[in-house]
């Protein structure tokens, strides 16, 4: 679970950003719709962070579930 930030653009838009990840943000028409883009951008920004994470040396890379 992530929290994002709602909030009415110059447009009439609805602007949702994840603070927790840099420069995460997405928007809709309607909340529904602004919500099913920051899950779909969520998803994109960590996809690309984890493909830019290295391991070197002895670390290896363990998931967890919060």
């Amino acid at each position: 679970k992530l929290k994002v930030l709602v909030s009415e653009g110059e447009d009439g838009w609805l602007v949702v950003e994840c603070p927790f990840i840099p420069d995460c943000i997405s928007q809709g028409k309607n909340l529904e719709e602004a919500l099913d883009n920051i899950k779909e951008a969520i998803e994109g920004c960590l996809e690309v962070m984890d493909e830019r994470v290295k391991v070197t040396g002895s670390k290896q890379m363990v998931e967890v579930v919060v």
